[in-house]
């Protein structure tokens, strides 16, 4: 079966994306991936140089089974960039891996994205594989967790259907359920009120809308026990981003021993998460915030 294309959604972090693209290159399955490279357009004429230097690299870089580059013309901010690339590539191969300019991946990251994929490819309950995980202890190997997220994943295209766009519409469904408590981790992060900053214009977030639109579809994504992306890019370099190091997880070097498990919710991981919500706050709710404010149209 054929490995799912990555997509790599960039704009002007050069460093960031070699860094984002060696990292891939250490994984033995890249020489069998097509590598589809969306890079949005200038926001003004002085990101224009810069972006071509990026591009530039792009056209150079080999190891992959193929390299295309998407440039866009106008600039389409991040969310719209990638819910019409996720949409065009699950439409085209059936399933995708997604990727920005800032995630360093493990070199088993292809390896566990594509098992997983092909595991739970005809389980309608799980929407998405995700490969980062916050640095807690004692998480299982892996586990399912309501929801989905948005620091290198992967979705298929009856998965990616499920996505809803109207975050206001997702909103009155939360709340009519009366699980925003749910949602929000035993209320301690601060999802909901991401979704209706997003609902009031604040934010431009696809990966809130994602998250709202698996959990109200009771969908579960799977996660590993050890992380197997690490963000690089929470050091100030990116336009909605600040400087921090609250999502500092350590890269996992080995496999991960994927083996098949009931689709619901992993109690002890919901917990652990939420308990680490918890006891980094108030700065973790600050933090969640700013990350999903990095993820800005």
């Amino acid at each position: 079966m054929p490995l799912a294309p990555v997509a790599l959604f960039v704009y002007k972090r050069l460093s960031h994306t070699k860094r984002t693209i060696e990292a891939l290159l250490q994984n033995a399955e890249a020489s069998q991936t097509q590598l589809v490279v969306y890079s949005d357009g200038p926001k003004t004429s002085l990101d224009s140089e810069v972006i071509e230097q990026l591009r530039q690299y792009i056209r150079s870089i080999s190891g992959f089974s193929s390299v295309q580059l998407i440039e866009r013309e106008q600039n389409l901010g991040l969310s719209q960039s990638i819910i019409q690339g996720v949409s065009q590539l699950t439409e085209q191969f059936g399933s995708v891996i997604v990727l920005e300019d800032d995630l360093v991946v493990s070199p088993y990251f292809l390896k566990y994205m594509n098992d997983a994929l092909v595991m739970y490819e005809n389980n309608p309950k799980v929407i998405s594989i995700h490969g980062y995980v916050y640095p807690i202890e004692g998480l299982p190997e892996t586990y399912f967790l309501k929801g989905a997220d948005c620091w290198g994943w992967a979705t298929w295209r009856r998965g990616w259907a499920l996505f809803e766009s109207d975050g206001q519409m997702l909103l009155n469904r939360l709340l009519a359920s009366q699980k925003n408590r749910e949602f929000d981790f035993n209320g301690q992060s601060a999802y909901t009120q991401m979704l209706r900053d997003q609902v009031d214009g604040k934010i431009d977030s696809w990966a809130i809308r994602w998250y709202a639109s698996a959990f109200l579809q009771n969908r579960f994504t799977l996660y590993p026990g050890r992380s197997l992306v690490r963000n690089i890019g929470q050091d100030g370099s990116g336009t909605h981003s600040q400087q921090t190091t609250a999502y500092d997880s350590v890269l996992r070097y080995n496999p991960i021993d994927l083996a098949r498990q009931p689709v619901e919710q992993n109690y002890q991981a919901y917990e652990l998460f939420s308990k680490y919500f918890y006891t980094s706050r108030p700065k973790v709710l600050t933090k969640l915030r700013n990350r999903v404010r990095r993820l800005f149209a």
